[in-house]
């Protein structure tokens, strides 16, 4: 019989994989490799050793829940779904060895049709946001986009301090006029290097990066491969990606890249701590935590929308 060698995912299953599938989806970007190296010169960078790890790190991230779902039902009889929601955006500030949650703003909204009116409890009002449609995914998505909306509104006023490195959790899109500010991708979906340099990717150690490639669809970005220490189950095991404006100039996003890759490994989670090691870094973790917390008891929540009716206006 033939040996067979077997990877466990470092990460716990209730929260998926950072690699979507064996093989990702290819990109409908189009992708220029060629912006730091020609892809026949592609090789793991090691950050510039002259360069001194960001003094202040600010990391930005927001969470949402769906309370209830609801029905809203018109004069004429008609009857349209919407959702209740809760969502929460902050930043957490890391400075030498201390971390400060300094923003965090909670919000809650009745995603639905047009014409919904302001829910009031006893928890609180569920502020109406307009969707075009009552599909599940729709109402949802308008949840994300607000949520966007406000991790954009602290990202701005994070920059607006002058902080050294700012760091968004997830895409940077929507996020393009925060000078300085990196998009931190934890997951993979698409393949977005072509095969002449993507094997790159597997020989990283951690602490390097690729060199940088531009990518543009609806609309364009710097972005490069990062690998974080920590357990190596696979090729990809703690890789993230990381996204900057396409604005910089090459000098100004080589910089910031190697910034990340002096900055972000120090941060990186352990398995027995966080169960999405290590790319789901200590401060986004805790501030993951701490904006749940904010967006109060779920249940007591439950109760407190099921005992009132939204008054039409």
């Amino acid at each position: 019989m033939r040996a067979v060698r077997i990877d466990v995912e470092p990460w716990s299953p209730e929260f998926g994989s950072p690699l979507s599938a064996e093989v990702l989806a290819p990109t409908d970007a189009a992708v220029d490799s060629s912006v730091e190296f020609p892809p026949a010169s592609w090789h793991p960078l090691d950050p510039d050793p002259a360069l001194a790890p960001a003094g202040c790190v600010d990391f930005i991230d927001g969470v949402r829940r769906i309370d209830a779902r609801v029905w809203l039902t018109h004069e004429d009889g008609s009857t349209r779904m919407g959702l209740c929601a809760s969502f929460a955006a902050g930043r957490v500030r890391c400075a030498g060895t201390s971390a400060q949650v300094v923003s965090a703003e909670v919000r809650r909204g009745l995603f639905a049709p047009a014409g919904a009116p302001d829910l009031e409890t006893r928890a609180g009002t569920w502020h109406a946001f307009a969707v075009a449609s009552e599909d599940i995914d729709k109402l949802s998505q308008g949840v994300q986009e607000r949520m966007a909306d406000l991790e954009r509104k602290i990202a701005l006023e994070s920059k607006a301090e002058g902080d050294e490195l700012v760091v968004v959790d997830g895409p940077l899109t929507g996020k393009l006029d925060v000078q300085g500010a990196i998009g931190y991708v934890k997951t993979h979906h698409v393949a977005y290097l072509p095969p002449e340099v993507s094997h790159v990717v597997a020989l990283l150690a951690p602490g390097q990066r690729t060199p940088l490639f531009l990518t543009q669809g609806t609309w364009s970005r710097y972005s490069w491969y990062l690998r974080l220490p920590g357990p190596s189950a696979h090729a990809w095991s703690g890789v993230v990606r990381c996204e900057a404006s396409a604005d910089l100039s090459l000098t100004s996003a080589r910089n910031l890249a190697d910034a990340a890759a002096r900055s972000l490994p120090r941060f990186a989670s352990r398995p027995h701590k966080d169960p999405r090691a290590p790319q789901n870094l200590y401060p986004i973790g805790g501030l993951e935590r701490e904006l749940r917390r904010r967006l109060g008891d779920a249940p007591w929540i439950w109760r407190a929308l099921r005992a009132v009716r939204p008054v039409p206006s």
